[in-house]
């Protein structure tokens, strides 16, 4: 009995059993998924700080980037001021020069040729006699004649010493001018020879005057004398180009003589001012103005930028530098949305969305299919009305749609034959116009992609290179209005296609055009650096008439203002959202906002260090963008005081 209790008490298990080795597997399993998963978190965790650096490295190198192109667009200036130094100073010895030469030809014979130059400065030997005054005779103190001799001989000696040094700056000015050719073609500089119609080099290139406008860039009171001939320096692409220089247009409808005052048109063509109160002293700026001389109250300066205005007006406009977008290109051209809220700039190969609040980058716009090879510039660029689509046109002659929110093509229309210039949307976003290079506009159907094509079969006589450098829609969507190179501005019926009315008047190249919105007046700008106003009121309604009458209209549109102030070719123009202001960018680097009741400039303002290319103003008021060949697109805001 008592060995069966034994036994039992035998069975109950005193100690933890046994592991077996399905057990210890587990557990090195589960061990191993511990350190698996502890391995993980410091990977996540590492990857997220490298994540990290990579954006602070991305963002440091953009910065970098951003200033190499401001330190290189200041090193090009501060070159192209010392060579403008250089050659005043040469001209003020040359001046020197032959006011000595007139001066020796009254002085008696034998007396001594004293030398002018930079080898006549300086302990080279003994002083040269000064030069004895016509009609008084040489007094006790004359030189004799063995100095006459040695001075002479040392005349001779320096002249062979200007004559090697002139050779040297010869020599230096062809090297100076190689690496400017250089620095171009490393520059997003568009090759002449690529495309026969493509801007001229000595149309384009900025004429490095002295800036001014650069208070960063050079002391506060200096002001450089202007070259005779400033030497090019860097070709844009973002313009057509101009055609073969020519001469002046005869007089005709808005195109007074250039001296004189100007005819006024028929009291029946425009209730607008007339002609008369655009000459050069009713209110445009003097092209010799610097901007520190002005009064305080008439200027306002930011830290690389300056607005100066005009004093003989009221003035009425307060302007301020709100944004400044870096791009890696020249800004080809700007564009706001509908409700403003959104700028799009177009550049090399990509076209960009900002905040216009914020000055934020939402969205980049590349076509990867596109070929790699050589540089693809985005000419223009057009929000739909909604602001669902972006349209572009370019070098490769397409015009896409871009979805906005997909970052995604959404049509590409396919029919030019050369570079597309420019394009407009309707205000119902039906339509969308477009200009070329190959002398057509043509107008595309957003729904069924169909075209209608506006052919110039009428280029002018004197320059028959009618290519489309500018386009826009009216706003009630019945006419198109075309500026092209051969100086004429062009509007067709949108429903027919048929062309009924040339506006004649400018002398060179017209390169934008734009409508009130009141669809009452075009404003259209030209290399000729000058802007004019068209009334185009009823045009379609007179156009019916006369043919209904059997009648041809001789009279046309009448051309019933000038904008005169700019210094060079006019590039851009806008009108306001409520009409009251003209806005137009220039080759001069500026910017000049004029009443569009009287044409006087109300304000001038210069900030880029190059060309202004493109303008546009918000529909939704007071905001103006700007985009050069500087690299940078600006966003300014203007309100009325």
């Amino acid at each position: 009995m008592s060995s069966t209790i034994y036994n039992h008490r035998s069975l109950q298990p005193t100690v933890p059993p046994a592991q077996g080795p399905n057990q210890h597997s587990h557990a090195r399993l589960n061990e191993a998924v511990d350190t698996i998963r502890q391995e993980f978190d410091v990977i996540s965790s590492d990857l997220g700080i490298l994540r990290n650096q990579r954006d602070e490295y991305e963002s440091k190198v953009t910065s970098q980037i951003n200033e190499l192109n401001i330190i290189r667009q200041s090193l090009y200036e501060l070159e192209s001021q010392h060579g403008k130094i250089r050659q005043t100073y040469e001209e003020e010895l040359s001046r020197l020069r032959a006011e000595l030469h007139a001066l020796r030809q009254g002085v008696p014979a034998g007396a001594p040729h004293p030398p002018v130059g930079p080898t006549s400065v300086g302990p080279s030997g003994p002083p040269a006699p000064p030069p004895a005054v016509p009609g008084v005779p040489p007094g006790p103190g004359s030189y004799n004649e063995p100095y006459y001799s040695r001075d002479r001989d040392r005349e001779r000696e320096r002249e062979k010493d200007r004559e090697r040094a002139d050779r040297e700056r010869e020599r230096e000015i062809r090297d100076r001018q190689r690496e400017e050719r250089d620095r171009d073609r490393e520059r997003p500089s568009v090759d002449g020879a690529r495309d026969s119609k493509r801007i001229k080099t000595e149309r384009m290139k900025s004429d490095n005057r002295p800036d001014h406008y650069s208070p960063s860039l050079q002391p506060p009171n200096a002001k450089l004398p202007p070259a005779p001939g400033a030497p090019p320096a860097f070709q844009g692409p973002g313009l057509p180009p101009p055609p073969v220089a020519h001469g002046p247009y005869p007089p005709g409808p808005g195109n007074p003589p250039p001296a004189g005052p100007v005819e006024p048109p028929a009291a029946s063509s425009s209730a607008l001012v007339p002609l008369n109160n655009t000459q050069s002293g009713g209110g445009q700026f003097p092209d010799d103005l610097d901007p520190h001389n002005v009064p305080p109250e008439l200027k306002k300066e930011g830290s690389d930028w300056f607005a100066v205005f005009n004093g003989k007006v009221k003035r009425v406009l307060d302007v301020s530098l709100v944004h400044t977008l870096m791009h890696e290109s020249v800004v080809c051209c700007v564009r706001f949305s509908a409700d403003g809220k959104y700028l799009a700039t177009g550049c090399n190969r990509t076209a960009q969305i900002y905040d216009t609040k914020t000055g934020v980058k939402t969205c980049v716009l590349t076509d990867e299919s596109a070929g790699k090879a050589g540089d693809l510039y985005i000419r223009s660029v057009c929000f739909s009305p909604d602001g669902k689509y972006l349209a572009t046109g370019a070098e490769d002659k397409q015009i896409r749609i871009w979805d906005i929110a997909k970052k995604r093509i959404r049509n590409v229309f396919d029919g030019h034959q050369q570079e597309i210039y420019s394009l407009d949307f309707s205000l119902d976003g039906r339509l969308i116009v477009s200009g070329s290079g190959d002398k057509t506009a043509r107008i595309w159907d957003m729904v069924d992609g169909s075209s209608k094509v506006l052919t110039i079969n009428d280029a002018d006589p004197v320059n028959n290179d009618a290519g489309v450098t500018s386009v826009a829609i009216s706003p009630n969507g019945q006419l198109v209005a075309a500026g092209s190179l051969d100086t004429v501005v062009r509007i067709w019926d949108v429903g027919t296609g048929s062309l009924i009315e040339r506006l004649r008047g400018h002398r060179d190249s017209v390169y934008s055009v734009a409508f009130t919105p009141d669809g009452k007046g075009l404003v259209s700008g030209s290399l000729d650096k000058t802007l004019k106003y068209w009334d185009v009121s009823g045009l379609l309604a007179k156009r019916k008439e006369a043919v209904a009458n059997g009648k041809k209209d001789d009279k046309g549109s009448q051309c019933t203002m000038n904008f005169l102030g700019h210094t060079d070719y006019v590039l851009s123009v806008a009108v306001s959202h409520d009409g009251q202001w003209v806005v137009s960018g220039s080759k001069d680097r500026g910017v000049q906002f004029w009443d569009s009741h009287t044409a006087t400039t109300q304000c001038m303002l210069q900030g880029h260090k190059n060309s202004v290319i493109s303008i546009d103003l918000s529909p939704a008021g007071s905001i103006l963008a700007t985009g050069s060949g500087d690299w940078q697109a600006r966003i300014w805001s203007y309100t009325n005081i």
